[in-house]
C-alpha cells in the first residue's frame, strides 16, 4: 500500500510540473532599472581605498531574465572594483535576476593620482558599469575626485613591527613603558603649506625645542588612532586668516580625520588629538577648526608663561572632551567649542584661564552625557585620602555656557590652593529647581563672582546640530548683555563682524537678523 501511495505521489508531481511554463530564464531586454543612474564615490586620497557604495539592478518584469554581460568599460585596466550578487571582478558573464526581483552591485576603487598627473593635485575619474551589449545596452556611470596628499607615517621595519614612540614609563606596570604607534616629525617636515592635504598615520611628534608651522589653508587628515604629540619645549604655531567662504573656510587651517565621505563630516572620535604635552609653550591656534576627533586639545602643564592662545579657533565633534588643559596657562577669544561626549572644556588641576567672547556649548546627541559642558577644578586624587592641588585662576567674560542639560557648570574645589574665578557679563545655564546649591558659595549666581551674568535664556542659537552659532538680535539671551570694556578688547567676532561700541552681545558672534524660511 505504501508503494502504491508513493507512486500516486510522484505522479501527481510529474502532472503539475508539466503544467507549469518553462522555468527557462530569458535574455535581458534593456528593460533593467537601476537605483540611482550615476554613483559618486566621495573624494578620496591618492592611494586610500574608498568606501564602498551600491547600486540595486531591477528586474520589474514577470519572467526571470539573464544579463548575458556586466562590465566596466574600462576594462581590465578599470581602478574601480565590482561585486556582483556576491561575486567579485571587473566583468561577468549570465547573471540571472528572478521575476519581480532584484540584485546588488557593489563599488569602491583605490587610485594612485601619480598614474594620472595633474597640475591641480586632483582630477576625476570616471568609468561606467555596462549592462548588456548592442542596442540592449544600459549603464551606469561611476564617478571619483582623487585628491594627492603628502603621507607621514611611521617606519614599518623587516620584522613586521612598527616605529613606536616612548611616553615614559607605565604608572601601573612600573617595569614597562608606554608606547604608541608614532614618529618624530623631520625638521623638513615642520611647514605645513596650503598646496595638498597632510594625511597622518600615527602620532607625528614634534621635537624638543622645535616649532611647527602651518599656513593659512592649511588641511591636516589624521587616520584612526592617530594625532599629533608636541614635546616639551616644541611650539605649534596654526595662525589661518579669515575667510569668505563660510562654508570653504578657505584660509582657515583645518585640523579633521582622512574620511572625506560626506556621512562622515560630524562624526566624532574618527582620530586622536592635538596633545601639547607638559613643558610645550607658546602655542598659538588662529582661525583654526578642529573636529571629529577624541581629544580636540590636550594642554598639560604650566611653566609660567602663556602656554596655549587661542583665537577665532571653533573645535566640534570629539568624543570625550573639547579642550582639555591641565594646570596650563590659556586665553582665549573668539572660541566656539560644542558636541562633546564628555565635557565641551574642563580647566582641570588648577591653571590661569581667561576667556572673552567665547561660546562653550554641548548639544550631544550621541548617547547619555553626564559631564556638564564646562568644568574647573584645581586637584586630582593621589589615594584613597590624598590630593595634589594647585592654584585655579579662570575668568570668563562676555561668553556662553550652555547645552542640553540642565547644569553646564560644575565648580570642584579643593581649599588647600586658592581658587579664584569670575563670570561676568555672561550668559549661563545652570537650572537648580530644587535648591540643592543654594547654599554653596560657588553658585552664589547674584553675588559678585558673576557680576552682570544672566542665567537660563534662551540664547537662539541658529542651527546647534550644524555648530552654528549665531545667535538673533532682539530675541537672544546674550544679545546687549556685554561689557564694553572686553568688547573693545575684541571688536571683531568670529564673522569678523564689528561689535557694538555701546551694548555688545555676549558669545562669539554679534547678534544679527536670521534670513526667513
Amino acid at each position: 500500500m505504501k508503494y502504491l501511495y508513493s507512486l500516486a505521489l510522484l505522479f501527481c508531481l510529474i502532472f503539475l510540473s508539466s503544467c507549469r511554463n518553462d522555468f527557462e530564464s530569458s535574455p535581458s531586454t534593456g528593460n533593467l532599472s537601476f537605483s540611482q543612474d550615476t554613483v559618486y564615490l566621495d573624494t578620496v586620497f591618492s592611494n586610500i581605498g574608498s568606501s564602498t557604495r551600491n547600486i540595486k539592478v531591477y528586474n520589474r518584469s514577470d519572467d526571470d531574465i539573464i544579463i548575458p554581460t556586466i562590465n566596466l568599460e574600462r576594462g581590465e585596466s578599470s581602478e574601480y572594483r565590482l561585486n556582483v550578487d556576491g561575486l567579485p571582478g571587473k566583468s561577468f558573464e549570465n547573471i540571472q535576476i528572478l521575476a519581480n526581483d532584484s540584485i546588488f552591485v557593489f563599488v569602491e576603487t583605490t587610485i594612485n593620482i601619480d598614474d594620472f598627473p595633474n597640475p591641480n593635485f586632483e582630477f576625476l575619474y570616471e568609468d561606467r558599469i555596462l549592462f548588456d551589449t548592442g542596442g540592449n545596452q544600459q549603464d551606469v556611470d561611476l564617478v571619483t575626485l582623487v585628491q594627492d596628499a603628502v603621507f607621514l607615517y611611521p617606519q614599518r621595519f623587516d620584522d613586521g613591527t612598527t616605529e613606536t614612540l616612548n611616553l615614559g614609563q607605565d604608572p601601573n606596570d612600573p617595569e614597562n613603558d608606554i608606547l604608541i604607534e608614532g614618529f618624530v616629525l623631520e625638521d623638513s617636515e615642520l611647514n605645513f603649506t596650503n598646496e595638498k592635504p597632510y594625511v597622518i598615520y600615527g602620532y607625528a611628534a614634534v621635537a624638543n625645542n622645535k616649532t611647527i608651522n602651518f599656513q593659512p589653508g592649511a588641511r591636516v587628515h589624521f587616520h584612526e588612532n592617530s594625532g599629533m604629540l608636541v614635546s616639551a619645549g616644541a611650539t605649534v604655531k596654526s595662525i589661518g586668516l579669515a575667510s569668505n567662504d563660510p562654508e570653504l573656510l578657505e584660509n582657515q587651517i583645518i585640523f579633521e580625520s582622512d574620511r572625506l565621505e560626506p556621512g562622515f563630516s560630524d562624526i566624532p572620535g574618527q582620530w586622536g588629538a592635538l596633545w601639547l604635552t607638559g613643558g610645550s609653550t607658546n602655542h598659538e591656534f588662529e582661525y583654526t577648526t578642529i573636529k571629529n576627533g577624541t581629544v580636540g586639545i590636550l594642554m598639560e602643564g604650566l611653566d609660567g608663561t602663556q602656554s596655549l592662545s587661542l583665537k577665532n579657533v571653533q573645535i566640534y565633534n570629539n568624543s570625550n572632551i573639547g579642550l582639555l588643559a591641565r594646570n596650563s596657562f590659556v586665553r582665549g577669544e573668539n572660541v566656539v567649542i560644542n558636541n562633546s561626549g564628555q565635557t565641551s572644556m574642563s580647566c582641570s588641576f588648577g591653571g590661569d584661564y581667561e576667556f572673552n567672547h567665547s561660546t562653550f556649548v554641548n548639544y550631544w546627541s550621541n548617547g547619555f552625557r553626564s559631564f556638564p559642558t564646562l568644568q574647573l577644578d584645581n586637584f586630582i586624587q593621589t589615594g584613597e585620602t590624598t590630593f595634589e592641588v594647585n592654584p585655579m585662576n579662570a575668568t570668563f567674560n562676555n561668553c556662553i555656557i550652555y547645552g542640553n542639560e540642565r547644569r553646564e557648570l560644575a565648580i570642584f574645589e579643593n581649599t588647600d590652593e586658592s581658587f579664584v574665578f569670575n563670570f561676568k557679563n555672561c550668559l549661563l545655564k545652570f537650572e537648580d529647581p530644587s535648591g540643592e546649591f543654594e547654599e554653596d558659595e560657588n553658585y552664589q549666581f547674584e553675588g559678585p563672582l558673576y557680576s552682570g551674568t544672566v542665567r537660563n535664556i534662551d540664547p537662539m542659537f541658529f542651527n546647534t546640530s550644524l555648530n552654528d552659532f549665531n545667535i538673533e538680535s532682539d530675541t537672544s539671551g546674550a544679545d546687549g548683555i556685554g561689557d564694553v570694556f572686553t568688547s573693545n578688547q575684541v571688536p571683531f567676532d568670529l564673522n569678523n563682524f564689528p561689535r557694538s561700541t555701546s551694548s555688545p552681545d555676549a558669545g562669539a558672534y554679534e547678534s544679527v537678523i536670521f534670513p526667513e524660511d
